[in-house]
């Protein structure tokens, strides 16, 4: 509804719900403020039910931005960016992400561009790098765009 999807449905069952994001052609019916000087959008399904039972219940996309400032780790937990809740308009705590121990949960989502018939670009690596590359390669013969 909100992207031009060209790629095999499976692919999309693969990838989502996790720790990936799709960027992907933006279609008409998204808010045209949203990203205006790109015709790119990423979605994103964490998974997560808390996320996606907000999703349900608000019965649209939500826009969202990682807790933390540009270039810096993301954060695992809300006290970790409580520096920026003056700046925000709601907080919601649905609990600590990942074990907290493993620094790979700091990497936020991999950034895949599927906007190429047949190819793929990392935009950031993340922390599903290499079970993404191996769907994206072995699975589905996608050739990396660089």
């Amino acid at each position: 509804r909100y992207c031009h999807v060209r790629v095999p449905e499976g692919l999309l069952k693969d990838l989502l719900p996790g720790p990936v994001t799709l960027v992907l052609e933006r279609s008409e019916e998204l808010n045209k403020d949203l990203n205006p000087f790109t015709p790119l959008v990423g979605i994103r399904i964490p998974d997560h039910a808390f996320i996606q039972d907000l999703v349900q219940v608000f019965g649209g996309p939500l826009a969202l931005t990682s807790a933390n400032l540009s270039s810096q780790a993301s954060s695992l937990n809300v006290e970790e960016f409580q520096d920026l809740w003056p700046q925000l308009s709601l907080v919601i705590d649905g609990g600590p992400i990942g074990n907290g121990q493993s620094p790979e949960y700091r990497l936020g989502s991999t950034v895949v561009d599927l906007s190429v018939p047949g190819k793929f670009g990392i935009i950031r690596p993340g922390c599903a790098l290499e079970s993404t590359t191996a769907i994206l390669q072995q699975k589905y013969g996608l050739l990396p765009s660089h």
